[in-house]
């Protein structure tokens, strides 16, 4: 998607008024949706531990407190219950607190208040008090982080009801998401992939694309012989593993980035697999109990008369976050996606695979 250079315009023509699209990073658009949000509107207030002269750990609030002041971007002690208790408080008054929640394990001593009351405030008084609170969690693996920094811990958020739970996996929906979920009413858990915040994309921060609402997937690559669901951290291995499909075995597959996860497009991954047949839910958490158990359960519910094979997940294995040198076996990559695909049931072209040492080489007889 990079921008054409060196053209000329013919001669009359009145110069572009369009504004430059430039690589930028998802940390940079994040920031940038945190500076937009503290200039539109007075009540935004970014807090949370060292997002204020540090700018984050990631950065990604660098420069905010020397913009707005050190009231509306604030350092906290290290107390996340007492950081999300105070902005529900903030909430219930009419502002809108943005708290970050420094690595995703450390929002753990904080649950009881997203839990107990901030995702049910707004049903407690009857839609009296609305909880317009945004909570950004930097989460997942890849960056070579211990234990208690690498967690994906998106189930506990989704079957928390009340709650929002939004995670972009581009540059444009990083700054898109993440001001609609600052302008929501609702509580909105905000989960940013750690791996992808210095993946580049051309992007315009002057007049930045609009994307759909929460609640809308996106089809990232359209296919037809299988749908990929995926979001987050998971969305680039899938779309390379689609590359590989299509060059290797000639497959086409769907991508489909849920982007949220509560409020579920169910309607678009339904769509979807109803045209391939075929799916295969791809994420870093665990696989017992985790988001793509539900994601299987729904598909399997309003596709089951279209299905060609039973939906497939390929996710973290079911242990504690492994030691940094052991990362890379424990998270979904692409070989581990194709053998997923392998086991679909091909049926004939799973046959004239395994002999020809095509598709059928990827993973292994059916099961």
């Amino acid at each position: 998607m990079s921008t054409a250079t060196g053209t000329s315009s013919p001669p009359g023509a009145q110069p572009s008024r369009e504004p430059a699209r430039k690589p930028s990073t998802m940390a940079q658009a994040l920031n940038r949706a945190l500076r937009d949000a503290l200039a539109d509107d007075p009540d935004v207030h970014v807090f949370g531990e060292d997002v204020g002269t540090l700018g984050g750990v990631f950065r990604v609030t660098d420069g905010l407190a020397a913009e707005f002041g050190a009231d509306r971007c604030t350092d906290t002690p290290l107390a996340e219950a007492g950081i999300l208790g105070t902005a529900v408080g903030m909430a219930m008054y009419g502002m809108r607190p943005v708290v970050e929640m420094q690595f995703d394990a450390f929002a753990y001593p904080g649950f009881e208040q997203l839990v107990s009351h901030i995702s049910r405030m707004r049903n407690r008084t009857r839609g009296a008090l609305p909880m317009p609170l945004t909570v950004r969690i930097p989460y997942g693996g890849g960056i070579g982080g211990v234990e208690h920094h690498s967690d994906s811990s998106e189930a506990y958020y989704m079957a928390t009801p009340g709650l929002h739970v939004v995670t972009p996996a581009t540059v444009a929906d990083a700054y898109g998401l993440l001001r609609k979920s600052i302008a929501s009413d609702d509580p909105v858990v905000f989960l940013e992939p750690k791996r992808l915040y210095w993946g580049k994309d051309d992007w315009s921060p002057e007049r930045p694309a609009e994307v759909p609402e929460i609640g809308r997937a996106v089809v990232r690559r359209p296919g037809s012989s299988a749908t990929l669901i995926t979001y987050g951290p998971s969305l680039p291995v899938c779309m390379e593993a689609a590359e590989a499909a299509a060059r290797d075995e000639g497959l086409e597959l769907e991508v489909v980035d849920l982007r949220s996860l509560v409020p579920f497009d169910e309607d678009t991954v339904v769509a979807s697999v109803r045209r391939t047949g075929r799916a295969v839910v791809v994420h870093e958490s665990t696989g017992f109990a985790g988001p793509g158990a539900e994601i299987a359960a729904r598909v399997t519910e309003r596709c089951f008369h279209h299905l060609e094979a039973p939906v497939l997940r390929v996710a973290g294995f079911d242990i504690p976050y492994p030691p940094p040198m052991l990362e890379r076996h424990h998270l979904p990559d692409v070989d581990r996606v194709l053998d997923a695909v392998a086991r679909l049931q091909w049926e004939s072209e799973w046959r004239s695979g395994e002999e020809s040492g095509g598709l059928g080489s990827l993973g292994g007889g059916v099961r």
